[in-house]
């Protein structure tokens, strides 16, 4: 995209550039899963820096569960050569017919745009990829990645701008993620796809990686033994009626993404699906 173009853009969806920290502590609601040598604390706890080297990744996730909620993470990406190198911020349920919803930043050579690259697997199917382009450095400074998720609607935003919506249809009987889900954060090896469809390798000479999260409050529902419709009450602000759907503004920043940052759809691959899943417009 030209840089005129891009500039107009940020001008267009009132992008306000970096964010801030909520002020809540890593520990609080979170605690480290794997690669604990290659997990930092930075400014009290306030941050966490996930690192990767030939010998290990990282990750981090939620002590508890949750099914409906409004979840944020600010992330700066790795700079420099990322080539090979995946970070993820995403939500997911246990077991092998698992519930989840991703964003996952494919790496990319130096001077070459990072990838964002979305997905819903529901019952244990995912193949719902839709990659969009950012139309800032993600590895310069933190952003905003949020997920709204109620029983109406899943939405993905970046810096408050919303890029995909992925709507309850059972009643055509589109499955919809209802399990409780754990909020997961990783920096892991997928040189083997990510990069040129994994033709371009991890410059371990680059070593190591790392990628900073912070913005570690949670607004969501935790998982219980009792009846689950109690996370969809209308109590929990992310489940009132304006979050039933976009309003008209969300719709036209979610039209213009579309239109100016998608490189990939699902919906549109007919190679993949030559009749278009039942969820796609």
């Amino acid at each position: 995209m030209a840089l005129s173009k891009f500039a107009g853009f940020l001008l267009l969806l009132f992008i306000g550039g970096a964010v801030r920290a909520s002020g809540t502590s890593f520990d609080e609601n979170y605690q480290i899963t794997w690669g604990y040598d290659h997990v930092a604390p930075l400014d009290g706890g306030q941050e966490i820096q996930l690192s990767m080297d030939a010998s290990s990744g990282s990750g981090f996730a939620s002590k508890k569960s949750y099914r409906s909620g409004f979840f944020n993470m600010e992330i700066k990406l790795p700079g420099r050569n990322s080539a090979g190198v995946v970070t993820t911020f995403f939500l997911t349920s246990q077991g092998d017919r698992r519930d989840e919803l991703d964003f996952e930043f494919l790496g990319n050579r130096e001077g070459k745009p990072i990838t964002l690259q979305t997905n819903v697997f529901v019952d244990g199917v995912g193949n719902r990829e839709q990659r969009f382009l950012l139309w800032f450095d993600p590895t310069a400074d933190f952003h905003s990645y949020k997920i709204l998720w109620n029983h109406h609607q899943i939405v993905f935003y970046v810096d408050d701008i919303p890029i995909r919506v992925f709507e309850n249809k059972k009643r055509i009987r589109v499955p919809y993620p209802t399990q409780p889900m754990q909020i997961e954060a990783s920096l892991w090896n997928g040189d083997s796809w990510v990069t040129d469809g994994g033709q371009t390798k991890i410059d371990w000479s680059y070593a190591p990686f790392q990628a900073q999260y912070r913005g570690f409050d949670v607004s969501g529902c935790e998982f219980q033994s009792q009846d689950p419709r109690h996370c969809y009450s209308s109590a929990y602000w992310w489940n009132s009626w304006s979050h039933w759907s976009l309003d008209e503004e969300q719709n036209r920043q979610l039209e213009n993404v579309r239109k100016n940052f998608m490189n990939y759809d699902y919906c549109t691959d007919r190679s993949r699906y030559p009749v278009p899943p039942p969820e796609c417009p």
